[in-house]
């Protein structure tokens, strides 16, 4: 405790002491009810992911076959598309739905941001206890904690995506649930960690590599042990584990109920050869998703991580390293050593396995942020390795503080300043600052989210007046509240619209300017377009431009064309066919869509301008 300046009563000065005690002792609690409190404030500026509607239908889908309800094809599990994926999470979301008789789409969704956030809130907390119990330090874990909540993509992912950001914070609760039972040892706490491998198994299948790393972790106690009855009882905790992970895997799966084993390899294959169409823009390039190179993840993870947390992770890594080539011996002594290497492993292996399992990756890395788990830790003793090395220099030691104290505030205040957009975060290692240049590299809003924030613009641009909007996904309608969608109309085919809100990752100013759009930016690229569609807009010189890209587009190879989008050599060029036929796009914007069967013979043969 810091000593009282001033000359206070001894009953005060206890009075003091035991409230900053207090306080010290709920440090980590204080700062997770302080992030709550603003996600709660803040879940209305996101956007609805594009799976929340199949995640729903999934947990509806499992919620009908655990009551019977099997009247139907669609309420069979055995016979549901997505009858592979555990609703562990999705389930306690619906069930909070009906039970709170939600019936407004809006309200529904905000219920969904909400206690999807919450839930990453528990993730944080427990890197916080996880930390503490590892370093010893209260200093360390609000840094562990710090670094796990100011990740800009994953805080933004943490509200909208109930898949990814929960999969990391069960990540983040099994880890600590582990740390916990090897610290305890005993059965109840082993029982414990079983039940959380099994429902972060059924969150995802990669979370079965928690099995062998518990397995290792009881061996390495095994080999040790003096007696005995010691090996016993590691064997009978380690048994325990394991069938109350089985168990609840098992109890959680429906579709797991009639074939255990079927369940299980279908899961893998499905994780491994995950069928995905889109292509993926990476580096100025366009992957399909199962060819895209090795370093996709990892590239995606440089780039769109702080750097102060790069930089303190790959220090946390080096130390790990050095330490257990320096003390090899140390690893069967040493329970925080074989900890910190476990969590080197994790970090490591399964995105290793993946590339060497071939697996389709897209989307960035989101598919890993469960890494984010172990890294963040990891970063967390760097920053205590730096402190400890520079602990006989005061100077220096402060000056680390001071550094560390003003990243995280400058993580912290581009967060606020890109908000609510933070899941389009860069850092300063790729180019950002010269307009338009990122959308030619990487996907940035690649789920369109900021198109609810274009919508929420429409009735301020027109008051009093009722809009016929077209919207790609109804998603973005439904995540408005209820008096914006009154002044709202949605332009069904073959109706008339007044606006289009379409995603834009690509420099298209000329057509911007031709329509008179309004753009949503961030770091001077257009990632949301609202765009009218009245036909007195489209002039000869708007006209001219789409046949203009058009001719671009097909002139260059490779091209990848899905739906009326063409990708050419990093740009993303939409052809919209708003108002005008189904069957005839070419009757308003004058331009033919490029057909798949047609790709060889239009990149040798540019069309004319009449085309």
């Amino acid at each position: 405790m810091f000593p009282l300046p001033l000359a206070i009563s001894p009953q005060l000065s206890q009075r003091i002491a035991a409230a900053w005690n207090f306080l010290a002792d709920r440090c980590g609690l204080i700062l997770c009810v302080i992030f709550l409190l603003a996600g709660l404030a803040l879940a209305g500026d996101y956007g609805v992911g594009p799976d929340e509607s199949n995640q729903r239908s999934t947990a509806a889908a499992n919620l009908n076959y655990i009551l019977g309800r099997t009247d139907r094809v669609d309420r069979n599990i055995y016979h549901y598309h997505d009858r592979v994926y555990g609703v562990a999470f999705e389930l306690p979301l619906l069930l909070a739905e009906r039970g709170l008789g939600l019936t407004d789409p809006y309200h529904i969704h905000r219920l969904r941001l909400t206690l999807t956030h919450l839930f990453f809130i528990v993730g944080a907390f427990c890197c916080y206890r996880l930390a503490y119990h590892l370093f010893g330090s209260r200093l360390l874990a609000m840094l562990a904690l710090l670094i796990f909540l100011l990740h800009p993509r994953i805080y933004a992912h943490s509200f909208f995506n109930s898949k990814d950001p929960v999969f990391l914070a069960l990540f983040m609760l099994a880890l600590y649930l582990l740390e916990r039972a090897l610290r305890r040892d005993t059965a109840a706490a082993f029982a414990l960690l079983g039940v959380g491998v099994g429902l972060l198994v059924n969150l995802r299948i990669m979370g079965i590599v928690l099995l062998p790393a518990v397995i290792a972790m009881r061996g390495l106690d095994w080999l040790p042990a003096g007696g005995g009855a010691e090996r016993k009882r590691i064997l009978r905790t380690g048994g325990l584990f394991i069938a109350a992970a089985g168990l609840t895997i098992y109890a959680l799966s429906p579709y797991a109920w009639a074939n255990p084993v079927d369940y299980l390899t279908t899961n893998f294959n499905l994780a491994v050869n995950h069928p995905t169409y889109w292509p993926q823009l990476f580096q100025g390039k366009i992957y399909p998703a199962d060819q895209v190179p090795p370093h996709y993840a990892a590239g995606w993870f440089g780039i769109t991580t702080p750097p102060l947390i790069l930089l303190l992770g790959f220090i946390g890594m080096a130390a790990v390293v050095a330490t257990g080539i320096r003390r090899p011996g140390a690893v069967f002594r040493n329970s925080r050593l074989r900890f910190a290497l476990l969590l080197l492993a994790a970090f490591l292996l399964p995105p290793l396995a993946a590339a060497l399992l071939g697996a389709a990756q897209y989307d960035g890395w989101r598919h890993s942020y469960f890494l984010y788990a172990p890294f963040a830790l990891l970063a967390a003793l760097g920053g205590g390795w730096l402190l400890a090395a520079l602990s006989r220099r005061r100077r220096w030691r402060v000056g680390v503080y001071g550094l560390v104290g003003l990243g995280l505030g400058l993580m912290l205040l581009q967060m606020a300043q890109i908000h609510p957009w933070q899941q389009v975060y860069f850092n300063f290692l790729v180019e950002r600052t010269t307009p338009g240049r990122l959308g030619t590299q990487y996907d940035l809003d690649y789920w369109q989210l900021a198109q609810r924030e274009a919508l929420a613009e429409l009735p301020e641009i027109h008051p009093g007046e009722t809009l016929a909007v077209r919207i790609e996904d109804p998603r973005h309608w439904e995540i408005l509240p209820a008096a914006a969608r009154g002044r709202l109309r949605v332009a069904r085919a073959g109706q008339r619209a007044d606006y289009a809100v379409i995603e834009d990752f690509g420099d298209r100013g000329r057509l911007d300017l031709a329509f008179n759009s309004r753009q949503i930016r961030l770091y001077d690229n257009p990632i949301a377009v609202l765009r009218p569609l009245e036909a007195a807009y489209m002039t000869a010189a708007a006209k001219a431009a789409y046949q203009e890209l058009y001719r671009q587009a097909v002139a260059g190879a490779p091209i990848i064309r899905a739906d009326y989008n063409v990708y050419r050599k990093g740009q993303r060029l939409t052809f919209v066919k708003e108002n005008c036929p189904q069957d005839d796009p070419e009757a308003w914007f004058g331009v033919r869509p490029f057909p798949p069967a047609a790709a060889t013979a239009a990149a040798a043969k540019p069309p004319g301008p009449e085309e």
